[in-house]
């Protein structure tokens, strides 16, 4: 009986071979299988802001945009997909632990990255971060080796140089933007020399502060640059308040200096027209004007005096006359002013 079993198994005139069949199931999974990978590796999405750059054994031969894309199956076409639409950053000087409500920084691998030494040799820490967007994948791809490594060292060249070339002063308090101006261009000129793909959008200056064991004495030379212009520009305010005020006096005076030659001019200038007027009526009539001045006279003299005293040439006493003014009725005076 094992031997008719072994004979059945084995194959003959009396049976088929079941080896065989036992062998088809497997068949059918390894191909189900080879068929599922081929599908599974032969379809590909690029996400929007994306785009895809198809390597066929690694040489480079299309790219595509966003969407849903055939290839050559198991690994014969690879795609590599690329932000080109999303601002990218590098953070320089410290490093972005954990993004939330509170966000929690570290400090960088290397603690020299953030150390920066000015024109002036004075030594300052800068945290920086490069904000930037790839404009050319291909570029951005395959003209460097390693492109991230390659712009931070790019940033970190670009920024000592410039440090380098101002004062602790103007990279600590009014030339920081300036500064990122500077490093922003010098980036993106070395970045275009190197056909890198890769545009600079901004360089922000994060933190830029002195060394910890020299802190005290930065603050304590801030504090003393800012009274001094305080004082400068309290100097300076007192200065705009007092000289437009002293040239507002100087035009017045001017002004009434100049009104009052005009006056008195004007006045010589009418009493000699009407002194000649009087003399040519003068002329005319001497003893009419004689007369007419003397009246004249006495009309503006007699008004300002007190005691009026009419004297005739026969009379030896005055004759008393009335007082109506303030001090009441006096008594008449003899010549010589004897009561």
């Amino acid at each position: 009986m094992a031997e008719r079993w072994e004979v059945i198994m084995q194959g003959g005139p009396k049976g088929p071979d079941l080896r065989n069949l036992r062998r088809v199931p497997w068949l059918w999974l390894i191909l189900g299988l080879l068929v599922v990978l081929i599908l599974w590796t032969s379809f590909y999405t690029v996400e929007a802001g994306q785009v895809a750059l198809i390597l066929r054994f690694g040489k480079f031969v299309r790219e595509e945009g966003p969407g849903l894309h055939f290839k050559l199956p198991l690994g014969m076409e690879t795609a590599i997909h690329v932000p080109v639409e999303r601002s990218l950053k590098e953070e320089f000087g410290f490093r972005t632990v954990a993004i939330g409500q509170r966000t929690e920084y570290a400090p960088p691998k290397n603690p020299e990255e953030p150390v920066m030494l000015t024109g002036d040799l004075s030594i300052v820490d800068i945290e920086w971060i490069v904000q930037y967007r790839i404009i050319d994948p291909y570029q951005y791809l395959f003209h460097m080796h390693n492109p991230i490594k390659t712009l931070r060292d790019i940033s970190q060249a670009a920024m000592r140089q410039v440090v380098g070339d101002h004062t602790v002063d103007e990279v600590l308090t009014f030339g920081r933007e300036q500064v990122a101006f500077q490093v922003k261009t010098l980036m993106q000129q070395i970045l275009e020399s190197y056909n890198s793909g890769i545009k600079v959008e901004n360089i922000e200056l994060e933190n830029v502060q002195p060394p910890d064991p020299v802190k005290p004495a930065f603050h304590e030379v801030n504090q003393a640059k800012q009274q001094q212009e305080q004082l400068i520009n309290e100097a300076w305010e007192a200065y705009n308040r007092a000289i437009p005020q002293a040239e507002g006096e100087a035009k017045q005076m001017l002004a009434e200096a100049e009104g009052y030659a005009i006056e008195v001019v004007n006045n010589a200038r009418g009493d000699a027209r009407r002194f000649l007027s009087m003399l040519e009526e003068y002329r005319k009539a001497p003893d009419v004007t004689r007369y007419r001045i003397f009246l004249e006279t006495m009309m503006d003299i007699l008004p300002q005096v007190d005691n009026i005293y009419v004297i005739d040439e026969n009379t030896r006493q005055l004759m008393p006359l009335l007082n109506f003014g303030p001090s009441g009725p006096r008594p008449a005076t003899k010549q010589g002013g004897e009561p």
